[in-house]
């Protein structure tokens, strides 16, 4: 699983194996909030192992904070273990990362498979000329992160986060094969809020990623 977000509480529905392994790309709150939805995820499926994977500094901020007695006294039962790089993945998969450009420092996954691949890259300022463009090159599915319409650029740039014209250059600039758009703002209203037409007229192979939203690639 790639961050602990609010939904984290369906895990179980899609579990296929007796162990999680959730890979965190910071710890910034609606990251890792859903590391304290654990416990009833456990009750209803008990597993052998969950090993919860970050920076180190990562990890030890969510121990020392979200799991403070005054907030959350209970530590649910998993095990924090350090990224690595090059981290073999079932099914003969391996999981590399990178560092991305956000308030607090954020990385990003690759996550690649024989005959499939997959980027997730949230909480960052993209760019076409970003370092981590390179690093995505080809994969069958980007995941990526754009909160804010092009008319927000500069809170977009301000607070750390996307905007859709640049995203859509990323995934051009890439050669994915196929974009969704994740990490919209919740308020954002309208029937086009982010501006989807703006993101398919640069990248046409772009969705908006929606709730319980499945995706095979």
């Amino acid at each position: 699983m790639l961050d602990a977000g609010t939904a984290t509480y369906r895990a179980g529905r899609y579990l296929q194996t007796p162990t999680l392994d959730i890979f965190l790309t910071h710890a910034h709150l609606d990251h890792v909030i859903g590391l304290t939805y654990l416990f009833d995820v456990l009750r209803v499926h008990p597993l052998e192992r969950v090993t919860v994977h970050g920076e180190a500094a990562k990890l030890a901020a969510i121990d020392q904070h979200l799991f403070a007695e005054l907030l959350f006294p209970q530590k649910p039962p998993y095990q924090s273990r350090p990224i690595e790089q090059n981290l073999p993945l079932a099914k003969g998969g391996r999981l590399t990362y990178f560092h991305l450009e956000h308030p607090g420092g954020v990385i990003g996954y690759r996550l690649d498979w024989s005959g499939h691949s997959l980027a997730y890259i949230t909480d960052t300022t993209a760019a076409a000329d970003a370092e981590y463009v390179a690093k995505i090159g080809g994969v069958d599915l980007l995941v990526h992160e754009c909160y804010f319409p092009d008319a927000q650029a500069a809170w977009a740039k301000k607070t750390g986060h996307s905007c859709t014209t640049a995203v859509a250059e990323v995934a051009r600039q890439a050669d994915v094969k196929r974009l969704v758009l994740v990490h919209l703002n919740p308020l954002a209203t309208g029937g086009d809020p982010i501006g989807l037409n703006v993101a398919r007229a640069i990248f046409p192979a772009t969705e908006i990623g929606m709730d319980l939203m499945e995706v095979e690639f």
